[in-house]
């Protein structure tokens, strides 16, 4: 029976949720209540100061999937421009729009999808346009946690350096997804944490390529997991991905 309704409300739904004017309309909505919740919580932001020297000076900020939420108007209010990866599927374009409203703009693809294109794409807006890249660097499907190495070959070909980015809160709210999505409640603190830029010889490669990765990776998950103590907030855990974490949610229907 939960099967069945299943498949009906997504194809009744589907179609309208993947009509860009809908689109449009949902992605202005969810950039209103991420500004709310932004301008009516606290801030506690460390090494923020550091942004101003990236208006001009292009830098991959690399971020986990499940920590988005609230980077996008501190981007913003920083003044930088940038650009960011989204999904060539309609959801990727539905993501693309929000992002648009805080001064992003899209290249459309994935590490599964089109990514040499995106390679060269996002090489050329570092270079020619000196705009920053935002990577969540475990998306768009995990597995969580787990530094994939788009950006390091970004930082790679264009000497713009990786810069680790992490968001927690007070009070969040925990999605029912493989990155366990946080969004926090109104009037609660945010705690934001800008890291050091980390450069990539453009000489980098085979194991020693893959020891880089794994060692900003771990930066990444101590950056999170010493934001999460100062909450006493619990685990977020690691290798989650979107399809097993789908069949065990059913299996437990």
């Amino acid at each position: 029976m939960y099967k069945t309704f299943r498949k009906v409300w997504k194809k009744f739904w589907t179609p309208i949720l993947h009509n860009s004017v809908i689109q449009w309309i949902l992605a202005l909505i969810l950039a209103g209540i991420t500004w709310f919740v932004f301008l009516t919580s606290k801030h506690k932001f460390t090494n923020t100061d550091s942004l101003k020297r990236y208006r001009k000076n292009p830098v991959i900020f690399v971020f986990f999937h499940g920590r988005c939420a609230m980077l996008s108007p501190m981007i913003k209010s920083a003044r930088i421009k940038g650009c960011c990866i989204s999904s060539r599927h309609k959801d990727g374009h539905m993501m693309a729009r929000l992002q648009r409203l805080f001064g992003m703009i899209a290249i459309y693809g994935s590490t599964s999808s089109g990514a040499v294109s995106v390679l060269r794409e996002g090489v050329r807006i570092i270079r020619d346009k000196k705009l920053s890249m935002c990577i969540s660097v475990d998306g768009p499907s995990g597995p969580s946690l787990r530094l994939q190495d788009g950006a390091l070959y970004f930082a790679r070909m264009t000497g713009a350096p990786v810069v680790p980015v992490c968001f927690s809160c007070s009070k969040p709210i925990y999605l029912d997804r493989w990155d366990k999505f946080m969004i926090p409640k109104l009037f609660g603190t945010i705690s934001v944490n800008i890291g050091e830029p980390i450069y990539i010889d453009s000489k980098l490669h085979g194991e020693e390529f893959e020891k880089k990765r794994i060692e900003i990776e771990e930066i990444m998950i101590k950056q999170l997991r010493h934001m999460d103590q100062e909450f006493n907030l619990p685990e977020t855990p690691c290798d989650l991905n979107a399809t097993d974490y789908k069949k065990q949610r059913r299996t437990k229907k």
